[in-house]
């Protein structure tokens, strides 16, 4: 684990663990994800799904599920319905997506009876510490939204820059990223990004620092805003990085960590509760991580309670 991710495990320690309801925890990957968490402390696992295939994942894993809470459900599809039932009526407190597609999951989410909908729109962000960063970045989104158009892009923003406050970042720095870093009309992200900007300005965008377009190497790098001509409080020194779509997203957050050896934590926002979600790639730290700032959100959601249901 590494030194900037380690204080939030830490916090997650100290105020105990939370309730997790796991969706389909049915592969030896997903049932893992969640057992390395309960035994640091972070969370306390709910398993849902059909009951043999989890006791299957568990001898595949060698683990015990001695202690474990499990819900029998007969299929995926029931299981992430039962899972997001759990949240809804307080029995659990974080969401994670085991051994079924993420749209299965999110398709319980976003029921408008029986699901977790608030007024926000959903979004993945990417919480990445990479090597010779001074900081953490935020990349978002790079998993969920496709090509979002404005409204969207708003709610991405805000649901990003929520995160970013919960760990500690006071007045995130937003850099709204494009190919280029003037406003061309035969580019809509850099008109997405000019607007973006005045809609911060105008408090449709609250708690962060935007500007933008932004080119990736002035958004990171002193040296480019400054060759470039840049002024600004963003260029160089952004904390999160708002892509124009899924592509690119996620493109640029497996390149930090592939190529860039970046700790990656993944968190689903926009809900009345984080969902966790992990991928059969990612290492120990990673699982571990992606629980301590799902944690954090959850309870900066709980202190300031979401609008309302969309």
């Amino acid at each position: 684990m590494t030194d900037r991710f380690r204080p939030f495990l830490d916090a997650a320690r100290v105020a105990g663990p939370l309730r997790v309801a796991v969706a389909h925890a049915c592969s030896a990957e997903a049932l893992e994800a969640a057992l390395e968490a309960r035994d640091e402390a972070l969370i306390e696992p709910v398993l849902v799904g059909p009951r043999p295939r989890i006791e299957a994942a568990a001898r595949a894993a060698n683990r015990t599920l001695d202690g474990v809470m499990i819900l029998d459900a007969p299929h995926s599809h029931a299981a992430a319905e039962m899972a997001v039932a759990l949240v809804r009526q307080g029995k659990a407190d974080l969401l994670m997506k085991g051994s079924l597609h993420t749209d299965e999951l999110l398709q319980a989410v976003l029921d408008p009876v029986n699901g977790l909908r608030t007024d926000r729109r959903l979004s993945h962000v990417f919480v990445l510490d990479v090597p010779d960063q001074p900081r953490l970045l935020f990349v978002t989104d790079a998993a969920i939204n496709i090509a979002p158009g404005l409204k969207d892009k708003r709610d991405i923003c805000q649901n990003a820059i929520d995160l970013a406050q919960a760990l500690g970042v006071d007045r995130p720095r937003v850099a709204v990223l494009c190919a280029v870093e003037t406003v061309n009309p035969a580019m809509p992200a850099t008109l997405d990004a000019a607007a973006l900007c005045k809609m911060a300005d105008r408090g449709q965008i609250t708690g962060g620092l935007l500007d933008g377009p932004l080119a990736m190497d002035n958004a990171i790098s002193e040296d480019a805003a400054r060759i470039k001509g840049i002024c600004s409080e963003v260029a160089g020194h952004a904390d999160i990085l708002l892509v124009p779509d899924i592509e690119a997203g996620n493109i640029l957050a497996k390149q930090l960590s592939f190529m860039g050896h970046a700790l990656a934590a993944g968190v689903v926002l926009g809900a009345q509760v984080p969902i966790v979600l992990t991928s059969r790639a990612d290492s120990v730290a990673s699982r571990l991580a992606s629980c301590a700032v799902a944690a954090c959100m959850a309870r900066a959601l709980k202190a300031r309670p979401a609008k309302g249901v969309a």
